[in-house]
C-alpha cells in the first residue's frame, strides 16, 4: 500500500471539511445582532418584525421625566440607545409599582423591565437579568437634627444619627411596597436580634418617601445608593451615609425564556459600557450639579408639572380643534422649543413656525404675542384637518396626515396618497402606507411618477416630524396630567 498517497488524500479531505465548516452559514433559527449571532426567540423575533421595543420604567428624578418639554432620564436614554441599536422604535410605559411591572413583563405586554432592579436570588428564579448596569447598596435615609446648621462640630450632628444598623432596633422604617427592602430589613432584624417595625407604604414611591423624611413626616426610609445621592442634592436636611447592605448589581430584566433578547442586550451592553457615551450618561444623571436647578423648575414634571410657559393658552386653543393639549404642545416644541421669537432658514417664525404667507392670512407677524401665534397656528391646523375630514374618518389617523401637511405642505401629502393608491396601498392609512411614499418622494422614481403633481419633496423631514411629535406626545401622556 502506498501510505504516502493515502496520507495525501486524507489531508485533502480534511482540508475540504474545514473549509466547508468555516463557510457554513448561521443556522436558520438564528438572527444577526451587531457583530454576533444570537438564538432566536419569540420575543426578539416580534420586536424585530414589528420594529417596536416595549419597555417599562418608573417615573423618577433619575430614570424618566420631562424637563422643558423634553423626555429625559437615565433609563430612558439607555433604552433609546438600545432601540436605535436594534433599528426599532421605543415604546415606553411608566409603572411605579413593581408588582405591576413584573406583571407587565410576564404577561408579555412589555419586553424589558428597566427600573434599576437589584439582582437577587429570588428574582433570578422568575426573571432573566442582564449584565450589571452598575452597582449599588441599600442606604438608610434619615433626617438631620433640626438645628444641625448651628451645631459647631460634626460629632454633635453624628450623635443624633443612626450609623450602626444595630441602632435600628425598635425603630420604625417606611418603605415602598413590594421591594427587596422588606427582605433586607427582616434579615437585619434577625441578625441584630431585635424587632424593626417595617411599614410598606401602599402608594408612595421611593422618592416620595425620601421627601416625607425630609419634611419630618416619617423618621426613616430605605433606597438604593445612587438614588440617595441624587435626592441628597434636592433635600439638604437628609442624611444618606448609612449603608444597611453589601453592594448589589443593578440590571435590566426580561422574561425568563427570552434568551435571544437577553443575549442581544448583553452584546450591546458590552460595547456601550466601554463607550464615552456611557460615562457621559451616568455623570449627567448621577453627578451633574445642575440637577438641583432642574428640580426647582416649574417645567420639571415631577414637581411643577408644566410643559411650557404657554400651557394655559395651549389648553384654551387646543379645544378649537378638539386636540389633546399635550399633542399641540408637542407640535409647538417640535417647531420652536417654545421660543416665540424663533426663526427658520426658510423664513418661518414664531412658536408655531408659520410661513409669512400663512401668518398673513391669520393677521400675525413676527412681533405678535405668543397667544396670537398659537391661535393662528391652531386655525391653520383646523384648515388642514378640514381637507381630510371627508376622506379619513378616524381622527387619530387623520391627525397624522394633518401633521405631515403642516410640515411639508398638503400638496406633497396628496401626492403621497396618489402614489399609495397607485401601488395598491391604502391612501387613508399613514403607517406603512402613505408615510412610505412621502418618505421616498425625494427619489426620482417617485417624484417623476405620472400621478405626482408637485415634484420633489425631502420626505425624511415630514416623516420624522410626524413620528417625533407623536412619540413626544406619548411621553407627555405618561407623566403630564390631562
Amino acid at each position: 500500500m502506498n501510505y504516502r498517497a493515502v496520507f495525501s488524500v486524507f489531508i485533502i479531505l480534511l482540508t475540504v471539511v474545514v473549509i466547508f465548516s468555516c463557510k457554513q452559514q448561521a443556522p436558520e433559527n438564528q438572527v444577526p445582532a451587531g457583530h454576533m449571532y444570537i438564538p432566536e426567540n419569540p420575543v426578539l423575533k416580534r420586536i424585530l418584525e414589528d420594529r417596536v421595543l416595549v419597555a417599562t420604567t418608573d417615573y423618577t428624578s433619575t430614570n424618566y421625566f420631562i424637563y422643558r418639554g423634553e423626555p429625559m432620564g437615565y433609563q430612558y436614554e439607555m433604552l433609546k440607545s438600545f432601540a436605535d441599536y436594534l433599528h426599532v422604535k421605543l415604546e415606553l410605559r411608566t409603572i411605579n409599582d413593581l408588582t405591576g411591572s413584573f406583571g407587565c413583563l410576564n404577561d408579555g405586554d412589555c419586553d424589558i423591565l428597566a427600573q434599576g432592579l437589584t439582582i437577587t436570588k429570588e428574582r433570578s428564579e422568575v426573571l432573566l437579568f442582564s449584565q450589571p448596569l452598575t452597582q449599588t447598596r441599600q442606604m438608610l435615609i434619615q433626617r438631620k437634627p433640626e438645628n444641625w446648621r448651628k451645631m459647631r462640630t460634626m460629632d454633635q450632628i453624628e450623635s443624633h444619627l443612626v450609623r450602626n444598623p444595630l441602632e435600628l432596633a425598635g425603630k420604625t422604617v417606611h418603605i415602598q411596597k413590594n421591594t427587596i427592602f422588606l427582605t433586607r430589613l427582616e434579615t437585619l432584624s434577625n441578625e441584630i436580634g431585635a424587632d424593626i417595625a417595617v411599614i410598606e407604604h401602599p402608594e408612595a414611591s421611593v422618592e416620595e418617601l425620601i421627601e416625607m423624611v425630609a419634611k419630618g413626616e416619617i423618621e426613616y426610609t430605605i433606597c438604593d445608593e445612587h438614588i440617595a445621592m441624587v435626592n441628597k442634592k434636592f433635600f439638604s436636611d437628609i442624611d444618606v451615609k448609612t449603608p444597611i447592605s453589601f453592594h448589589q448589581n443593578v440590571a435590566w430584566a426580561v422574561q425568563k425564556g427570552a434568551v435571544g433578547l437577553m443575549d442581544t442586550i448583553n452584546s450591546w451592553l458590552e460595547d456601550f459600557r466601554k463607550s464615552t457615551a456611557s460615562v457621559y450618561l451616568y455623570n449627567k444623571y448621577f453627578k451633574n450639579t445642575r440637577t438641583v436647578n432642574i428640580a426647582k423648575s416649574d417645567y420639571y414634571s415631577l414637581k411643577g408639572g408644566k410643559i411650557s410657559p404657554y400651557d394655559e393658552k395651549i389648553k384654551e386653543y387646543s379645544s378649537l380643534i378638539e386636540w389633546d393639549w399635550r399633542l399641540l404642545a408637542s407640535l409647538i416644541y417640535q417647531e420652536s422649543r417654545f421660543h416665540p421669537d424663533a426663526k427658520s432658514w426658510a423664513g418661518a417664525y414664531g412658536l408655531m413656525q408659520l410661513m409669512p404667507h400663512n401668518a398673513d392670512k391669520y393677521g400675525i407677524d413676527s412681533l405678535s404675542p405668543p397667544s396670537d401665534q398659537i391661535k393662528a397656528g391652531v386655525q391653520f391646523i383646523k384648515l388642514l384637518d378640514k381637507q381630510f375630514l371627508n376622506k379619513i374618518e378616524d381622527k387619530d389617523e387623520r391627525t397624522k396626515f394633518v401633521l405631515a401637511s403642516y410640515n411639508a405642505g398638503i400638496a406633497h401629502v396628496y401626492d403621497a396618497r396618489r402614489l399609495a393608491e397607485k401601488y395598491d396601498k391604502d391612501p387613508n392609512l399613514w403607517d406603512e402606507n402613505v408615510d412610505f411614499y412621502l418618505l421616498n418622494k425625494s427619489k426620482p422614481e417617485f417624484y417623476n411618477d405620472s400621478v405626482v403633481k408637485y415634484g420633489y419633496c425631502r420626505g425624511t423631514e415630514p416623516y420624522n416630524f410626524v413620528y417625533d411629535i407623536l412619540d413626544r406626545y406619548n411621553h407627555y401622556k405618561n407623566v403630564i396630567e390631562d
